[in-house]
């Protein structure tokens, strides 16, 4: 009783968070003060409301550890596959992507096919074997037939990092989001943010979180469908018509229609690929979703269908974008005063001058289109996604802790469920202080450029050591743990030392020759992919073929055993770890 009052208390004080928002004078930041659009406001607390309607549901349901990770392993493979997009389909696919569209043309493709192109990977290679050797986490995997601590300690660590980056992408997405609707400053928007992300997630777990990004992936795949049509509706149904008229009306003229606006050089191109590409099959918050289904069946099921919205859904916002550089040009209210001249938008100004920046293009897009009405619901329904999106990685990273380190190996499997459930809750609050302390240190970077990096972190510190566990025989407990470690630390470190946050973010800048200040990164290389996965693969193998330890003749012998699980799935739903 004494936990159904502390649910009942924690969501009454979060519905009336907003009320006490609403009541607050605005205050002045990057986004241009302006009247508060009413109808946006009662659309977005609705959503909100049923959200939290939905999580209050899930908490009574969610008592056991399977319960609170895995929605107790009862999610069908095309309720999978829904909430997989609505996990997907985030501040970076819908805000992030559409606005470097908008801003660059063509070149914002390589995001919407490298997020795309992932899914086969997982489908193929990895879903059916993810789902007979795990449990609750990817580690479960990983550490199947190695040692518990040494490799759990490594995934548990990779998969907290990655986490931190996606989480800067959605924060700074719904931030400026909750800006624009409710006139706040930036940092307070992020805040309430937090706030709503740890309700879900310590209330409802993996049922809420579930059920809620299901109803979203509805929502927003018919929302986008609707703003897609509209816009090609104002050009006569004619891709070729908005193609010209954006090639007129942007600044790049034609090179919006070509690569090299945003990817200049090969080499930059094709890490950026790879981190995209397998990336997503090192994502914690997407692989933990294939233990939320019953069997390795309906794994498979569930990469098929979220592909197939997926990938309909990046379709539509390529055509977001291109037609928001016609249609937003038009709408000079949407503008900052500055990139006005004689009420109309400067063309130099249309991607700097757009009042709260590239992020807001499908935002300002859906107003354009349908007025308040529209704007509400994409507005609502986009940070309803942001936050189920959060949850998600809240949940997964919240898992590392209490699962991967706590249980496995400070406890060493002699934890209760209770303890564990409370380890994952504490983590959870610590999580989301970290999430908002990111979220407003990256205000100003693109969020799909953001994810772009996260991925990049996946790609080399998880992937390698997944696949390498599941299909070489000889690989070794030594090394798993160098290789994983070499992957993040380079992943990590080449990272910080690029343009994006050594330059953007540490504030490392130089003059140009026409004294002008850039950002400089310490490398060329924006992405560390193309360097930082043939790392870990190189040391994995390394350290695998050259040890000689009783240890390494103990992870060689179970190969065969874990094999059998593998393509069989006997024994899939006891223990993964030995």
């Amino acid at each position: 009783m004494q936990t159904h009052s502390n649910i009942r208390w924690g969501l009454l004080l979060v519905l009336l968070t907003p009320a006490f928002i609403i009541a607050a004078p605005s205050i002045s930041g990057d986004v241009e003060k302006q009247p508060l659009n009413y109808t946006a406001i009662g659309m977005f607390l609705t959503f909100v409301a049923i959200t939290l309607g939905i999580t209050y549901w899930a908490a009574k349901r969610t008592r056991t550890t399977k319960q609170f990770y895995t929605a107790g392993g009862g999610i069908t493979g095309f309720q999978n596959g829904l909430a997989i997009a609505g996990d997907y389909m985030s501040a970076a696919s819908f805000l992030g992507i559409s606005g470097l569209v908008f801003a660059t043309g063509y070149d914002g493709l390589i995001y919407s096919i490298g997020f795309l192109v992932g899914w086969p990977v997982i489908m193929f290679m990895i879903a059916e074997q993810l789902r007979n050797l795990g449990k609750f986490t990817f580690a479960d995997v990983t550490s199947y037939r190695f040692g518990q601590t040494q490799i759990r300690t490594m995934a548990a660590i990779s998969s907290l990092i990655v986490v931190a980056f996606y989480l800067i992408a959605q924060m700074v997405g719904a931030g400026k989001l909750i800006q624009l609707l409710f006139g706040l400053e930036y940092w307070i928007a992020v805040f309430i943010v937090g706030i709503l992300m740890m309700v879900y997630v310590i209330f409802g777990g993996m049922t809420a979180t579930t059920w809620v990004q299901i109803i979203k992936a509805v929502l927003l795949l018919s929302g986008a469908t609707f703003m897609a049509g509209a816009a090609l509706y104002a050009f006569g149904f004619s891709p070729e018509e908005m193609f010209r008229q954006a090639v007129e009306t942007h600044p790049k003229a034609a090179a919006i229609m070509s690569p090299g606006s945003l990817v200049k050089d090969p080499i930059n191109a094709i890490s950026l690929g790879l981190a995209l590409m397998f990336g997503t099959a090192g994502l914690p918050h997407i692989l933990m979703r294939f233990f939320t289904v019953p069997d390795a069946k309906e794994a498979r099921k569930s990469v098929f269908y979220a592909t197939g919205f997926i990938g309909y859904f990046y379709i539509l916002t390529f055509i977001i974008g291109f037609a928001a550089i016609v249609l937003l040009s038009q709408h000079p209210e949407f503008f900052k005063a500055g990139a006005l001249a004689d009420g109309a938008v400067i063309k130099d100004q249309l991607v700097k001058g757009l009042d709260g920046g590239t992020n807001m293009v499908a935002i300002r897009l859906a107003e354009a289109l349908g007025g308040n009405l529209f704007l509400g619901f994409i507005s609502a329904v986009a940070f309803a996604t942001i936050l189920a999106v959060v949850s998600g990685l809240t949940l997964a990273g919240a898992s590392a802790i209490s699962h991967d380190l706590y249980a496995s190996v400070i406890a060493r499997g002699r934890s209760n469920e209770t303890t564990e459930l409370r380890v994952s809750k504490i983590a959870t609050f610590g999580l989301g202080l970290v999430a908002i302390g990111l979220g407003i240190a990256f205000e100003s970077q693109n969020v799909a450029f953001m994810v772009g990096l996260a991925f990049a972190i996946a790609a080399s510190a998880n992937f390698p050591v997944l696949v390498a566990s599941i299909f070489w025989s000889k690989m070794t407990t030594r090394g798993a743990m160098i290789g994983g470690f070499v992957g993040l630390i380079s992943a990590v470190v080449l990272t910080i030392l690029s343009k994006a946050v050594w330059g953007d973010v540490l504030g490392h800048k130089i003059l140009d020759a026409a004294g002008k200040e850039v950002s400089v990164g310490l490398i060329t290389l924006d992405n560390p992919a193309i360097i930082s996965i043939p790392l870990a693969f190189l040391f994995i193998w390394l350290f695998s073929v050259f040890d000689r330890s009783e240890r390494a003749k103990i992870d060689r012998a179970a190969y065969d055993a874990q094999r059998v699980r593998c393509e069989t799935g006997i024994g899939a739903e006891g223990s993964a770890s030995h």
